[in-house]
C-alpha cells in the first residue's frame, strides 16, 4: 500500500500543471487559483454544450418553436451582439477591482436563468404562435447581456495570476482536458435529448446545463482574486484611441474580425442542416460532430503549444488558418443519411481550430498592457462578436432566407451549399491577406513550421521503407 501511495504521490506531482506551476515557482495560493479557474473553464465548456445559441438543444427547442432561418440566426447572434456591454463593464472592472463581486452577481444570474429555458413551451402560451419563440429570444437577450461581465472578469483574473512564460501551455493542457470531458458529456447529452420523453427532454437538459454553469462561477468565488496594476479610472474615447495606435493589437482585431464574419456565414447553419436536411439524430451529431472534435483538439492542442513557443504566434495562425478555411468544404458531399461530411468538417476543423485560437488568445495577452487589459480584451470581443460572428451570423440566415423566397439553389447545389462555397472563398481570402500582417513574437517562419511536421513523417517513412 505505502508503494502504491508513493506512485500515485510521484504521478500527482510530475503532472503537466504542477510541473508548470513548479517552473514558475507559484506560490501555493496562486497554485489553487489558476487550477480553480482551470475547473471552472471545464465546467463553463460543459455548459456551452447544452447552452447557447447554436447548440443541439438549442437547435431543437428552436425547431418545436418552427423558428425560420432568420430568427435562428438571430438566436445565434445575441449571444454575440452582448459582447458590446463587455466595453462599460470593463471600465468598471478596472475602476473597482471587483472582479469575483460581479462574476458573482451578475455572472451568475445569466447561467441561472438557463435553467428555465426548457419550460418555455410549458409556461408560454402557445397562441399568438411567435411568443413562445420570442420570449426564448428575449430571455436569451437578458442572459446574454448579464454574461458579458464575465469574459472581462475571468482572462484578465487569469493573466493577473499566471506568469506569460506559462500561459500558452496552460492554455493548451486546459484545452486538452476540456476537450476529453466534452466527449463525454457531449455524448451523454445528445442520448438524452434522443431518448427522453418529448415533453419534459428541454426540461431536464437545460436544468443540467444551467447547473454546470453555476458550478463554473462557483469555482471562480474560491479564487484568490489578485491585480498586478492600481484601479484606474478610465474613460472609452482615449481607451479606443489608445487601442487604435496599438498596431499589434488593432491589426488582430481586423483580422479576427474579418475572420469571425466569413466563418460565421455558414457554421452556425451546418448543424440544424445536418439535423433537418441530411436527417442525423442528436447522438449521430455529437458523435461525428462534437466527440469527434473533441478528440482532434486532445491530438492537436499540447502540438499547437510547442509550435507556439518555438515558431511564434503568426505561424501557427497562418498555418492553421489556411487549412481550417477549407474544412466547411466537405459539407459539398453531403447528401441525407451521410454522416462522413460532419465527420471530416468536425475532426479535421478542430485540429485547425485550436491552432487559430490558442494562437489569437496568446496575442490578446501579449499585445495588452497590464494596465489596461480588461479594456483591450473588453474591445476586441466586442468588435469581433458584434461585427464579426453577429453580422456574419446574420448575413448568412438573410442569404439563406432570401435565396428561399427567390427560388434559388433548389437542385443538388442547394442554398446551404452555395452559402458554403462563399464562406470558404471568402476565409481563405481573409487567412492569406490579413494573417501576414500581424506581429510573430519568434522568429520562426510557417515554412519551418511546416518542415518540423514534414520531416518525422519522411523519417517514419524511410524508417519502414522495406530493404531491396
Amino acid at each position: 500500500m505505502k508503494r502504491l501511495m508513493r506512485k500515485l504521490s510521484g504521478l500527482f506531482n510530475h503532472n503537466p500543471l504542477t510541473l508548470l506551476y513548479d517552473e514558475a515557482r507559484l506560490p501555493a495560493k496562486i497554485r489553487r487559483s489558476l487550477s480553480l479557474i482551470l475547473l471552472g473553464n471545464i465546467f463553463g465548456n460543459l455548459f456551452g454544450i447544452i447552452c447557447g445559441g447554436g447548440t443541439t438543444a438549442m437547435i431543437g427547442l428552436a425547431n418545436e418553436m418552427h423558428a425560420g432561418d432568420l430568427a435562428f440566426g438571430i438566436i445565434n447572434g445575441i449571444p454575440q451582439a452582448a459582447a458590446l456591454l463587455q466595453i462599460p463593464f470593463s471600465l468598471l472592472v478596472n475602476r473597482t477591482h471587483k472582479r469575483k463581486k460581479y462574476m458573482m452577481t451578475l455572472g451568475v444570474f445569466s447561467r441561472a436563468l438557463w435553467l428555465i429555458f426548457g419550460l418555455i413551451p410549458l409556461i408560454v402560451p402557445a397562441d399568438p404562435a411567435w411568443l413562445p419563440l420570442w420570449t426564448l429570444i428575449f430571455l436569451l437577450g437578458i442572459s446574454s447581456c448579464c454574461s458579458a461581465v464575465i469574459n472581462v472578469c475571468w482572462l484578465p483574473w487569469f493573466s493577473d495570476l499566471a506568469p506569460i512564460g506559462i500561459r500558452g501551455r496552460w492554455f493548451s493542457i486546459r484545452d486538452m482536458l476540456a476537450s476529453g470531458c466534452n466527449l463525454i458529456f457531449g455524448l451523454i447529452s445528445a442520448r438524452l435529448l434522443d431518448t427522453l420523453p418529448p415533453e419534459n427532454k428541454y426540461i431536464i437538459i437545460f436544468l443540467i446545463g444551467g447547473t454546470l454553469g453555476m458550478l463554473d462561477m462557483l469555482c471562480f468565488s474560491m479564487c484568490t482574486e489578485q491585480y498586478n496594476s492600481p484601479p484606474r479610472k478610465l474613460h472609452i474615447l482615449p481607451v479606443l484611441k489608445e487601442i487604435g495606435s496599438n498596431p499589434p493589437f488593432r491589426n488582430l482585431t481586423i483580422m479576427w474580425t474579418a475572420w469571425c464574419f466569413t466563418a460565421n456565414l455558414c457554421a452556425p447553419y451546418l448543424s440544424r442542416y445536418s439535423v433537418n436536411e441530411m436527417g442525423l439524430s442528436f447522438t449521430q451529431m455529437m458523435i461525428f460532430g462534437t466527440a469527434a472534435a473533441s478528440i482532434a483538439t486532445m491530438l492537436a492542442m499540447s502540438r499547437w503549444g510547442k509550435a507556439l513557443d518555438r515558431f511564434g504566434c503568426r505561424s501557427v495562425m497562418l498555418v492553421a488558418a489556411i487549412a481550417t478555411s477549407l474544412t466547411d468544404a466537405f459539407y459539398l458531399l453531403s447528401v441525407p443519411g451521410s454522416v462522413l461530411p460532419v465527420l471530416l468538417r468536425n475532426f479535421a476543423g478542430a485540429l485547425f481550430w485550436s491552432g487559430c485560437n490558442l494562437s489569437a488568445n496568446s496575442m490578446q495577452l501579449s499585445a495588452s498592457p497590464d494596465d489596461t487589459r480588461p479594456s483591450y480584451i473588453a474591445v476586441f470581443a466586442c468588435v469581433t462578436s458584434l461585427i464579426g460572428t453577429t453580422l456574419g451570423t446574420l448575413t448568412g440566415g438573410a442569404l439563406l432566407e432570401g435565396w428561399e423566397t427567390a427560388g434559388l439553389f433548389t437542385g443538388s447545389l442547394d442554398r446551404l451549399k452555395m452559402l458554403v462555397i462563399v464562406s470558404v472563398t471568402l476565409r481563405l481570402l481573409v487567412a492569406v491577406l490579413l494573417v501576414p500582417r500581424l506581429q510573430n513574437d519568434r522568429d520562426g517562419t510557417p515554412m519551418q513550421l511546416l518542415a518540423a511536421v514534414v520531416r518525422p513523417v519522411k523519417n517514419l517513412k524511410l524508417k519502414f521503407r522495406p530493404a531491396r
